[in-house]
């Protein structure tokens, strides 16, 4: 697994990366990166490092130029346009695995055995799936541990694909459960 978190710009980059190999990812979803995006890409620079693959084309440059400018640190991946191109589409999207795993390896991914720290059986124990306010107590988890609102699937991926420690996880739980009670 790698252990930097890739940033692409749509849920189709991140299926075509995870096709190429196993990494959690950010999807900006396109110029559109808004204050939250850019707090999530920080917090998953902080913990793992972050690689930016985007488009080879202006609009991907230019979201490539935004991140930088407001992460620093940051490593970059580069497909070439003849590698993400198909009929008049160019993207990410496009690109086989082969040449994004080449584009991540010429970043310099570093690889570091998957963790599997939290479980599904976890987040049903703790009301965070399988439970009528479940979204809701992972939105408050996700945001005070900065990996974002998701989905339970998501959720548990980020829990474990950013180091998040029991520690961690536990000071979080408590602050929800304290706030939870109206105390």
């Amino acid at each position: 697994m790698i252990k930097e978190v890739i940033v692409v710009e749509g849920r189709d980059d991140v299926t075509a990366v995870k096709r190429a190999i196993d990494a959690e990812c950010i999807a900006v979803g396109g110029f559109g990166i808004n204050a939250k995006v850019i707090e999530r890409i920080k917090e998953a620079q902080n913990r793992k490092g972050v690689i930016v693959l985007t488009d080879p084309d202006f609009a991907g440059e230019k979201i490539r130029r935004i991140i930088s400018k407001r992460v620093p640190g940051i490593k970059h991946a580069y497909i070439t346009q003849k590698e993400g191109k198909k009929e008049d589409d160019i993207g990410v999207e496009n690109a086989c695995p082969e040449a994004i795993l080449r584009a991540l390896e010429n970043a310099k991914i570093t690889l570091e055995e998957k963790r599997e720290t939290f479980t599904l059986q976890d987040l049903v124990f703790l009301k965070l799936s399988g439970d009528n306010n479940a979204k809701e107590r992972r939105d408050f988890l996700g945001r005070e541990l900065g990996i974002g609102c998701c989905n339970s699937r998501q959720f548990l991926s980020r829990l474990n694909n950013y180091g998040i420690t029991k520690e961690e996880f536990s000071k979080a739980l408590e602050k929800l459960n304290y706030e939870s009670k109206g105390e």
